[in-house]
């Protein structure tokens, strides 16, 4: 289960990218964390419920901690070792993406799946699913990971791999979000990277024609002639779509940068091509929080004049976010104005490509929330089959996201508009990412998303049930 570290040569100049936020931490501090780990559960008493005693999140759903005690998972947060010949890193499973990348980036490699906020951990990313604009070409992180570490709610530490022992629990892994048990260690691919990334936005004026193109695009990893190794998409009405199409270069000139004063989405109205160095791109969503950020001022030109771009960045609005859940502030304020109440509607729903338009046209008739961020995927061939999430291989989905919030209207309830919503995506043949809020009863909750699997798999890794069973964990109110 230890892992060996390797010594490497950078292959990409560490002025590529900012100065690494730690070192190659190597197997012996690794197991040392790891025992920490080890002890930590075993000092909590039998039959108390346990979970991760972690301080930060990217999860939207209010759930009180109740009195479970925290695992100890300090020193879980950093890269183990990198191979440079075989492509591949050790990680431990608290590592952030900004931590994994800027260790991988001096070598020319990246994750083939960068989930485009910048504190979202690889276990996280894993356990809990996450989705970028490789996707169409690498699926989700989870099929880059060729074995894991898990420390499972019985208290073992088991290594899973494909196939083997545990491969029910590798395969079972993915979207469990810590209900089975959680990863310590996990080993990934990498691919290598150029130094920038060439954009085209093209522009759509109906759905139909943006949703055929994302299957085109999604099979041929090509458009017009040209190489696609990038793909994702923004949704600002019915008659205004546009995909980003990215491929690699090694020209460095004419760089943009979206970290000040002007935010990246409205680049993409504003012009038909840009180039991004590779580390700009894979988190030119996060400075912004996607456009999330204006809900905060930020992308007031007054305002963002004295807003520090080091605080400009998604887990400080995540906290924001935090702060106004806890105390409310802005909805006293508006229930002073005699505003009506809002509803939070976080969702990422995934679809068809080819009820992708009939989709999009539904929300925008429903929902009255612009822009919609669209993620293609499919599965890689020959990853296999995850019990818990499952997609068909070889079709293209799409991630469609929609993040704000929508005023409550006469009669209705909080979460009125994100029960209709789950009934659409269903309809619509989709399934939708656990990370927010969902109001499923079991019976649907569990023909969705791996009930005639789940029940084994608790038996096996939490027989004596010390951690939360999924849908209690993602639906329930704790």
């Amino acid at each position: 289960m230890t892992p060996t570290t390797t010594t490497v040569t950078p292959v990409l100049s560490t002025s590529a990218v900012p100065p690494l936020t730690a070192l190659v931490r190597g197997a012996q501090s690794h197991r040392a964390a790891v025992d920490r780990l080890l002890a930590s559960y075993r000092a909590i008493p039998a039959g108390q419920r346990v979970r991760l005693a972690k301080r930060t999140s990217n999860l939207f759903r209010t759930r009180s901690q109740g009195t479970t005690t925290g695992l100890d998972v300090s020193g879980l947060d950093g890269v183990i070792s990198i191979d440079v010949q075989a492509r591949t890193a050790d990680v431990q499973a608290m590592c952030t993406y900004e931590t994994l990348v800027a260790t991988t980036l001096p070598y020319g490699l990246m994750p083939l799946v960068v989930p485009q906020l910048k504190t979202i951990t690889l276990g996280g990313a894993v356990t809990g699913l996450g989705i970028e604009s490789t996707s169409f070409r690498n699926g989700l992180p989870h099929e880059s990971v060729l074995e894991m570490d898990i420390l499972t709610g019985d208290g073992d530490l088991v290594t899973a791999h494909p196939e083997g022992e545990h491969a029910d629990l590798f395969h079972g892994f993915p979207n469990s979000y810590g209900t089975l048990g959680y990863a310590t260690r996990l080993r990934i691919e990498l691919e290598p990277v150029h130094a920038a990334v060439d954009l085209r936005h093209v522009r759509f004026d109906d759905l139909d024609s943006l949703a055929r193109a994302i299957e085109t695009i999604s099979t041929d990893h090509r458009w017009e002639g040209t190489e696609v190794g990038f793909l994702d998409g923004v949704v600002f009405s019915a008659t205004e779509g546009y995909l980003t199409l990215g491929s690699w270069t090694d020209e460095v000139g004419g760089l943009s940068d979206y970290t000040g004063a002007e935010p990246y989405y409205r680049s993409i109205q504003r012009r038909s091509t840009d180039r991004l160095s590779i580390h700009d791109y894979l988190w030119r969503w996060d400075t912004d929080w996607f456009w999330c950020s204006a809900a905060f001022g930020a992308q007031n030109p007054t305002v963002r004049r004295y807003w520090p771009a080091r605080l400009r960045r998604s887990d400080v609005f995540h906290r924001l976010v935090g702060l106004e859940t806890r105390y409310g502030l802005v909805s006293r304020l508006d229930a002073w104005r005699g505003r009506p109440a809002r509803e939070r509607v976080i969702q990422d729903v995934e679809l068809p490509v080819g009820r992708t338009a009939e989709f999009l046209g539904w929300y925008l008739q429903n929902v009255p929330m612009t822009p919609v961020w669209l993620c293609p995927l499919r599965l890689r061939e020959g990853s296999g089959t995850w019990s818990l999430y499952p997609l068909r291989p070889g079709e293209t989905y799409v991630n469609a996201g929609f993040w704000g919030t929508v005023a409550i209207g006469p009669g209705q309830a909080d979460g009125a508009k994100n029960r209709e919503i789950e009934q659409a995506v269903a309809e619509f043949g989709g399934h939708k990412s656990l990370y927010s809020d969902a109001y499923y009863d079991e019976e649907t909750f569990w023909a969705a998303y791996g009930g005639e699997n789940y029940p084994a798999l608790k038996a096996r890794y939490d027989g004596d049930g010390r951690l939360l069973d999924l849908y209690s964990k993602v639906v329930g109110r704790h």
